[in-house]
């Protein structure tokens, strides 16, 4: 299950992107701390590694965010809880796009990488770092953890970065489902791996992240197979999704919000034929654009997501 809003705090908001803090980030926050307190002379080096952190993690969001608009996509909402961060993106419904929202992210952490050694580098020829020991601890742990959480996003699990990278490539070549559906199956092969590790050390932590990381997997899975299914649905040859460009199927699938009933929306050209009621718009099964009906009609032709060889970001 992933974090929501619900439970979290209001922290800022910055290019209409909400930022949230989910109440557990600060109890483990005070845990973290407090058992980390001799790595450091004062325990304010604790607080601003913690925090070091929380900016990093926040930044990788950031980028998953803005690359997810850059496309076109939706993103209006990031969530920080004690796993990492969530930034709830909704890119559009073609490889190309996805794949640039997702490896964004990491991006991020690889651009780090050169700022952190810079600020090193200039707290060196301050002579900061051979006379303040724990500066020298702050940045060398702050490069081994911006490392860490580069290199553990980008294992191939879905759905952790590296994983919805893998999906997204392999969406190319074997569509939409497809490539879910095989992302996932490695995914759990992965989160196995996570699994014995946890009980190798013995930590907790990395047997949370391994059942979160599995329930998401499986989510996935189950996903996959509804558009396996939805895919192998007869279509209406006439219509295609202003967004996607895939055609809607012709089989009863929309719901009434008035009467309950299902219906097949493109034979009715959109009204309901048990109540009359008129849908305002359709979604697209595919990809969740909703459009009025006359957008679906004779849509000029699009290359369906997932066909095209080239990523069109």
């Amino acid at each position: 299950m992933l974090p929501s809003d619900s439970g979290s705090f209001r922290f800022f908001r910055f290019s209409g992107i909400q930022v949230y803090v989910h109440w557990s980030w600060f109890l483990v926050a005070w845990i973290e701390i407090s058992a980390r307190r001799a790595n450091y002379a004062s325990p304010t080096w604790n607080i601003a590694e913690y925090l070091a952190i929380f900016l990093i993690v926040l930044l990788h969001e950031f980028g998953h965010a803005f690359a997810c608009r850059q496309v076109g996509g939706q993103a209006n909402e990031i969530v920080l809880w004690p796993l990492g961060g969530v930034a709830y993106v909704r890119p559009p419904s073609r490889p190309g796009a996805e794949l640039w929202s997702i490896a964004a992210g990491p991006l991020v952490n690889v651009v780090l990488v050169p700022v952190l050694f810079g600020v090193v580098w200039f707290c060196r020829t301050q002579g900061w770092i051979e006379t303040e020991p724990d500066l020298r601890r702050f940045l060398a742990d702050l490069i081994v953890i911006n490392f860490v959480l580069l290199a553990f996003n980008l294992l191939p699990i879905y759905p952790l970065d590296g994983g919805q990278i893998l999906r997204s490539l392999l969406w190319f070549g074997l569509g939409r489902g497809r490539s879910l559906q095989v992302a996932s199956i490695i995914g759990f092969l992965g989160v196995a791996a996570l699994v014995g590790l946890a009980f190798w050390q013995g930590s907790i932590w990395m047997g949370i992240m391994a059942l979160f990381v599995g329930h998401r997997c499986y989510v996935g899975f189950r996903s996959a197979q509804a558009m396996l299914a939805v895919d192998r649905l007869p279509r209406h040859s006439g219509f295609a999704c202003a967004a996607c460009g895939q055609p809607p199927p012709s089989v009863p699938v929309w719901l009434c919000a008035a009467c309950g009933h299902r219906f097949d929306a493109f034979a009715t050209r959109g009204v309901c034929p048990h109540c009359q009621t008129i849908l305002p718009s359709i979604a697209c099964v595919h990809c969740g654009a909703a459009h009025p009906f006359e957008r679906w009609e004779k849509f000029p032709g699009r290359r369906p997501a997932g066909d095209a060889p080239v990523i069109d970001v």
